[in-house]
């Protein structure tokens, strides 16, 4: 029990760290482009800068007035940064409502300081959506119609200003005297030389995932508020220097052997260029002594930066060595790219004595390094794409599935169908498929599914899901990879898995088809959406843009749709082509093209000779044209039958429109 236990209670707690470091990251993260401009503008307009500007910089005296200049560095900082972090908080909370709750409540600290008080607005920002939220909670559901704009409305207000009040009275002496305690503590590392210590932390850190609590709470805050006073801070390179990281890549691509010596130029030029430092990793999980090549090389890096007093104006994010020049203090070229060079060649020169010392071991797995990596972070990494093959991730349980697609009228309404039934017939019957377009994503599934040339799209949507890519909607491999990894993780867990059976956020798509599916009189609503006149046996176009343009027609004809629509189905194809598989294409609108949809209507088009679908051979073209959601039945049915190649065999073999319309009505989801 108690070798068990510990390992136990040391994820947990490795977890719980992880989560507390990712809320704290979300909060800046998304706002690192402001931290950026306010660090452009103060390294060119200050007086020391390189285009120093009186009243952009915030110095020299207004002829009229005599009045120093504010300038825009000053109240960035006090202001516009700190507001940004508490409303960011509080929206993550509670909404755009928790946001405008925490933002009025951070007013309240940032005016009663002389200092930035960025963690003051990371504390009152998710309070105020916090206590909001618990607010609203007492008299939700009680409110009587009509009232509902006025008690929200002064509710907000009135606990806005009485949060502004306790930030100002009790909350902002605590983060002040607590900021300055942080701030003299650093001071002292750095006068005791003991600063390039903290890699001991650091680069362990890095590689489990634990990072973000240390760097995004307390080093950043802390780094803004230094450069604030001095110009530059070195916090901001305890964590991004690219050094250490690429010295071991750099040494991987000398001396290492096999997958991880084949891949690392690829990955070292990713990590140095591209900032995104989870690359080498797994690397390092290979062979866990490697973590003293990157902790030697952090600790040559910090030490050279403290020696020659260099430092960045503002944050370095993603850790590139683009973003670090772009930030580097006026003064600090010299002492900033020394770091980073002397920090790769102790690496590098760590790192080369390990691995030449290993050389007939038996070289770690790679990918099961990377796998191991996804289990630490709790969700898919970008290097499984990178270094894992590609396939299905497996480091999260996986409990609602999302597939998208741009207008999520079509493409994903059929794959989801596909993927769903699937899922069913495997026994996982509650975990939830549903579709969206990408416009509509949040980041709150475990898995999307998305078109291939739509992938990077979803990721910016989705960074916590697994991102899984097809190029076939409806017989994709990757479909039976997603249902082995469910079977995985059943046996895994030891009993049926059974993900969510419901979601408190309003029906998909998808789920509607699937209750569309449901419902008897398949036949009487086959012939609502698709009607006879609609179904053509013997197409006429000889090319994908002929094909578009006569299921778009038909559509019109049904008076579904109008010109606009159209010539919206032709810039669909463009951005991502529509074929699903199977023979079939399902060309429709963009999703900005819906207002130009007045009915729902489908229509099917079956060509003597396949039609060459960019690249693709398509003997079936069916349009698409969907409004209040009424075409998804026909959707699920079209999907299941183009997923039987028995009735895809009758489809082709079909003499008359009612035959056709009889293998549509027929079909049982």
């Amino acid at each position: 029990m108690s070798t068990t236990a510990a390992p136990s209670r040391l994820h947990a707690t490795r977890a719980g760290v992880q989560k507390f470091g990712t809320f704290l990251s979300g909060m800046i993260m998304p706002n690192i482009g402001a931290f950026i401009a306010w660090g452009l503008i103060t390294a060119l307009f200050i007086k020391t800068g390189w285009l120093p500007v009186d009243k952009l910089g915030g110095f020299g005296t207004d002829p009229a007035t005599g009045q120093t200049y504010v300038g825009l560095v000053g109240p960035m900082i006090t202001y516009l940064l700190p507001l940004l972090i508490a409303y960011t908080g509080g929206k993550a909370v509670y909404d755009v409502r928790g946001g405008v709750v925490g933002a009025i409540a951070t007013m309240g600290v940032i005016v009663g300081t002389s200092i930035p008080m960025f963690i003051g607005a990371m504390i009152m920002g998710p309070l105020g959506g916090w206590t909001m939220k618990k607010i609203d909670s007492i008299w939700d559901g009680k409110i009587r119609p009509g009232f509902e704009m006025l008690v929200n409305n002064f509710s907000a207000g009135i606990w806005g200003a009485a949060l502004a009040l306790v930030g100002f009275f009790l909350i902002d002496p605590v983060v002040t005297g607590l900021t300055s305690v942080a701030g003299n503590a650093v001071q002292f590392m750095v006068n005791a030389g003991i600063l390039p210590l903290t890699s001991i932390f650091i680069e362990p850190a890095k590689v489990l995932f634990l990072n973000n609590a240390v760097n995004h709470g307390v080093l950043t805050p802390l780094g803004i508020q230094q450069s604030a006073s001095q110009g530059k801070s070195i916090l901001f390179l305890l964590e991004a220097n690219p050094g250490p990281g690429f010295g071991l890549l750099l040494a991987y691509m000398f001396f290492g052997k096999g997958a991880a010596k084949a891949s690392a130029p690829g990955a070292a030029l990713i990590q140095f260029v591209g900032g995104i430092h989870e690359i080498y990793f797994p690397y390092i999980l290979m062979r866990p002594i490697l973590i003293l090549a990157t902790i030697g090389g952090g600790m040559t890096g910090i030490a050279t930066l403290a020696i020659t007093h260099s430092g960045l104006v503002a944050p370095a994010a993603p850790g590139s060595i683009i973003a670090v020049l772009a930030q580097t203090s006026r003064d600090s070229y010299f002492g900033v790219i020394l770091s980073v060079l002397l920090a790769c060649a102790v690496s590098f020169l760590i790192a080369s004595l390990i691995l030449r010392a290993a050389r007939n071991k038996e070289e770690g797995d790679l990918a099961a390094a990377t796998a191991s990596m996804e289990g630490m972070k709790g969700r898919k990494s970008m290097a499984s794409s990178l270094l894992g093959g590609g396939g299905v991730a497996t480091a999260t349980e996986i409990r609602n599935i999302v597939f998208a697609c741009d207008a999520g009228m079509g493409s994903s309404a059929m794959g989801a169908s596909v993927l769903r039934n699937k899922i069913k017939a495997a026994g996982h019957r509650n975990v939830t498929v549903v579709n969206k377009a990408i416009a509509n994503l949040t980041d709150t599934y475990d898995m999307v599914v998305v078109h291939q040339d739509l992938a990077l799209r979803a990721e910016e949507k989705t960074p916590s899901a697994q991102i899984v890519t097809v190029d076939n909607f409806m017989g994709s491999p990757k479909y039976d990879e997603i249902v082995a990894l469910l079977d995985e993780q059943a046996q895994t867990a030891n009993r049926p898995f059974e993900g969510v059976a419901g979601k408190s956020e309003p029906a998909s798509e998808a789920e509607a088809a699937a209750a569309h599916v449901s419902v008897p009189q398949h036949h009487a609503e086959t012939k609502q959406v698709l009607r006879p006149e609609s179904v053509v046996l013997v197409g006429n176009a000889s090319d994908m843009s002929s094909a578009i343009d006569e299921a778009g027609h038909l559509l019109k004809s049904a008076g579904a749709v109008d010109d606009a629509y159209i010539e919206s189905m032709h810039e669909r194809e463009r951005s991502v082509s529509t074929f699903m598989g199977n023979g079939l294409a399902i060309p429709h609108g963009t999703n900005e093209a819906k207002p130009h949809i007045t009915a729902s209507a489908v229509t099917f088009v079956r060509y003597a000779q396949p039609i060459d679908w960019q690249g693709k051979p398509v003997t079936f073209v069916v349009g698409i044209a969907g409004k209040d959601k009424e075409h998804l039945g026909i959707l699920a049915k079209i999907a299941k039958v183009f997923g039987d190649k028995e009735q895809v065999a009758r489809l082709e073999a079909a003499q008359s429109v009612d035959e056709v319309l009889d293998i549509f009505g027929k079909v049982n989801a």
